[in-house]
């Protein structure tokens, strides 16, 4: 059964590939759950969590054959060099410097006569956050550009998308506080708690027609094409999410396929979005969609982590947070094949007196968040691997960095 289990996890959402790491995961994973259910050791390691010391030399990210080293730099750029320094600089600061004045464009495009329409709107765009998405397609630009004619100017079209792409995710947060009934969100008030349910509706259907108007005024069919594909995946996650598979070796794929469509398809068409418009080679736009899907995913199962293992200030919401909305993530998944117990309180989704609590100590008690973890290094690896058949740049650099700060993030 959980090789069964292992080999479905593998048809993973969009342009899906059965790879080694997968395999070897699940098939450990498999038999030393079944080890442990009979009272025996089978005498292995359990795969290692990651820490910063895994990046010290990215080579060890790398899981690849010499033939697909980085790429060597041939000549200078017409626009900037890549220094020791720069090379290894924070994303954020590398990425901050396109976005001055962000939040205050996009409510600029929110042009709302109506006072309480208008507050509503703005509401989430304030910048008190660290603008991952956004900063990561800026840099994705920046890289791409960088690749295919040495010059890392960002263009106005681009930035847009990343504004569109802000505005998809703020508007998609406020349909999901709705549909789920959250009272927090970012350590303050929903929007559907101060103004209620209907007006939080309707807040986010207009967020997402003025990303629409924008996307137009680009005038790039393949890049409205690719931007649409985020709203449709939205919806079609947010059904998944709604839905649960009895077949136990079914969870996992349904899972990463509703991560996928829920979080990492906008990451992954934005950035495949903003190297259509930096050059015409279809491999730049596969490299820059892998990457970007292979980050959210990862993203995604950290978050999913983070649910079991942060306190509710760091979260900026609730604890267990899922669980108590009946959703099965990866730690509690993996938990499943040492405690087959969790089978029933899934299936029922955990709603009877006592089920969150018990799946908690459930998932504590086993490796989930452990492989969970492990599965997020892979992802991240995958992402390295192919961001970095790209020309060197500064830009390249920080995105390889940022795959070490989605694993280590508290929050």
């Amino acid at each position: 059964m959980a090789q069964a289990w292992g080999r479905r996890l593998l048809c993973r959402a969009h342009h899906a590939v059965i790879q080694p790491w997968a395999l070897e995961l699940h098939r450990q994973v498999g038999h030393c759950a079944r080890v442990a259910r009979k009272g025996g050791n089978c005498g292995k390691a359990v795969p290692c969590l990651v820490t910063s010391a895994h990046f010290t030399d990215r080579r060890s990210l790398l899981w690849r054959p010499p033939s697909r080293l980085l790429h060597v730099t041939h000549g200078g750029c017409c626009c900037s060099k890549t220094s020791s320094e720069a090379k290894y600089k924070d994303p954020f600061t590398l990425g901050s410097r396109d976005l001055n004045n962000f939040y205050d464009d996009i409510k600029k495009e929110l042009l709302i006569t109506t006072k309480e329409l208008k507050e509503m709107c703005d509401y989430y765009f304030d910048g008190k956050g660290k603008a991952f998405r956004p900063m990561l397609v800026m840099l994705m630009a920046r890289a791409c550009n960088s690749h295919y004619n040495n010059c890392r100017e960002v263009h106005p079209s681009q930035r847009t998308i990343a504004e569109i792409s802000e505005m998809i995710h703020t508007a998609s947060l406020v349909h999901d506080d709705v549909i789920d009934g959250s009272d927090s969100r970012r350590g303050k008030q929903t929007v559907n708690q101060i103004w209620g349910e209907r007006k939080a509706v309707l807040a986010g259907d207009l967020i997402l027609s003025v990303a629409a108007v924008a996307l137009a005024r680009i005038g790039n069919n393949t890049v409205i094409a690719l931007i649409s594909q985020i709203i449709e995946d939205l919806v079609r996650g947010e059904f998944l999410q709604l839905g649960s598979k009895e077949n136990e070796n079914e969870r996992f794929s349904h899972y990463l396929e509703k991560t996928f469509k829920k979080t990492a398809s906008l990451i992954a068409n934005s950035c495949k979005a903003v190297s259509v418009l930096a050059c015409p080679d279809p491999a730049v736009h596969e490299i820059a969609y892998q990457y970007g899907k292979n980050v959210g995913i990862a993203f995604q199962l950290i978050d999913d982590v983070l649910d079991f293992t942060s306190c509710a200030d760091q979260l900026g919401k609730p604890a267990a947070a899922d669980l108590k909305l009946g959703l099965a993530t990866g730690p509690v998944l993996f938990a499943c094949q040492q405690f087959p117990e969790l089978n029933a309180l899934i299936m029922r989704r955990f709603s009877l007196p006592g089920d969150v609590e018990r799946a908690w100590q459930y998932v504590l008690q086993s490796n989930g968040v452990q492989q969970t973890t492990y599965l997020a290094q892979s992802y991240c690896s995958q992402a390295v691997q192919e961001i970095s058949k790209l020309q060197p740049s500064p830009e390249r650099e920080a995105l390889i960095q940022l795959t070490e700060i989605v694993l280590t993030r508290d929050k």
